[in-house]
Parts: C-alpha cells; sequence; structure tokens
C-alpha cells in the first residue's frame, strides 16, 4: 500500500474503544446479535489499522464516534503552465471516511487516479491545465461519491461500472461547445454500492442558464 495511503494509519487504544462502543450500541439495538458482537468485538481490539476496521462497522449507520484517520495527501508540486500562473500537481486524490475538493488553477497530467472509501470527492477540471490532449481519470468508489466537474468545451468519455451503484454522466448544467481541439477526459473505473457521477457546468462564476434566465440574459 502507498504510504500516503490513511487506511493503513496505525489506531490507538482510544479508537478501538470507540469502535467497541458502537458495537455494543448496536448490540442493544438489535442490529447484531451477541455472537456477532464477540466476534467484532475481538476483531476490533486486534485491529491495528483503519482498514481493519472497516467490514466490522461498514453494515451499521454512521456515527460521528467512529475514529476517522488523518488524511494526507500528496504535497503539491509547483509547475510551470503556459500562461504563467502557478498551478500545482496532484496524481491522486484519496478519501477515507472523509473528503478531498480538487478545484481551481492545477495542472493535470496524462491521469488521475481518485479513490473514495466511505467517503467523498470533487475533481473539479473546469480551470485545469491539461499536459496532453487526452487525460484519463481513474475513479474508483466504494461506499462512496466521487464528482468529476467540466467545462463546456471539454469532450468527455464515461468508461465505467456501476456495480450496486451508478456510473454515469450527469444531465449538462450548459452546452456543450467541444471541436476538434477540445481536450478529452475519459473517465475509467468503477462504483461498488457508491456513485461516479460526470457534470459538465459554467466556469465559475459565469451564470448557468437558470441565473441567465433570472438576469433577464
Amino acid at each position: 500500500m502507498s504510504e500516503h495511503d490513511p487506511s493503513q494509519l496505525r489506531i490507538s487504544d482510544a479508537d478501538r474503544h470507540r469502535v467497541a462502543e458502537v458495537l455494543r450500541e448496536a448490540a442493544a439495538e438489535g442490529r447484531i446479535d451477541l455472537e456477532e458482537l464477540d466476534e467484532r468485538l475481538e476483531t476490533a481490539y486486534a485491529a491495528k489499522v483503519y482498514a481493519d476496521l472497516v467490514p466490522i462497522t461498514i453494515d451499521l449507520p454512521g456515527d460521528s464516534r467512529l475514529p476517522v484517520p488523518a488524511q494526507p495527501q500528496p504535497q503539491p508540486r509547483p509547475m510551470a503552465v503556459p500562461d504563467g500562473l502557478p498551478a500545482a500537481e496532484y496524481p491522486t486524490s484519496i478519501a477515507v471516511m472523509g473528503g478531498v475538493d480538487r478545484k481551481g488553477v492545477w495542472q493535470v497530467g496524462e491521469s488521475h487516479t481518485a479513490v473514495a472509501v466511505m467517503g467523498g470527492i470533487c475533481i473539479d477540471l473546469r480551470q485545469a491545465r491539461f499536459t496532453s490532449h487526452e487525460t484519463v481519470v481513474n475513479a474508483y468508489a466504494v461506499w462512496g461519491g466521487i464528482d468529476v466537474v467540466v467545462n463546456a468545451g471539454t469532450r468527455v468519455i464515461v468508461d465505467g461500472v456501476g456495480i450496486m451503484g451508478a456510473f454515469e454522466q450527469g444531465r449538462d448544467r450548459v452546452a456543450p461547445d467541444v471541436g476538434p481541439d477540445s481536450p478529452v477526459v475519459r473517465v475509467k473505473g468503477f462504483a461498488l454500492m457508491g456513485a461516479v457521477s460526470v457534470i459538465r457546468k459554467a466556469m465559475p462564476g459565469e451564470p448557468g442558464p437558470l441565473r441567465r434566465k433570472m438576469l433577464g440574459h
């Protein structure tokens, strides 16, 4: 596993005790039986990293007391872009029981990998600087959600699989305006009991169709 994967961070005794309390309350509410409670408590107290806790709590309602790992993200790497604006490059976005937003002016290479496990990620490419004509976004959502946002001038190809979930392009919020030189974003991967959505929106600061209608344009 990558050293940046928060699911592989070590947990504390306090984390184990919080999970044990949640499990005991679930048993008291009749969500799990006593035999399951014993098995899950044994697993909780033997857990070493946050990922060990996911299988024993995934089928229980969300609880704010469940331990949430810190979200160490790759440090942005300063890059030079054609128009001289400074930009940062993020090769990955990882959200485990948390959230990650990529937006504004940032540089995207030939590929970007996003992994959401019981968390949410927004990859806003409207102001992104592409280093190649075609960019592949590898999106994997497991009990989580990933939104990919593009502007009117970006061609989008959605090529993923939804497994008891959705992997799709939503309705455009702004009319597409693509041509032969338009950058291509290909979104691949899968959504397992989660969702990966691609949405076309107006550039930040520009009014969308509804706003223009309200303004009388």
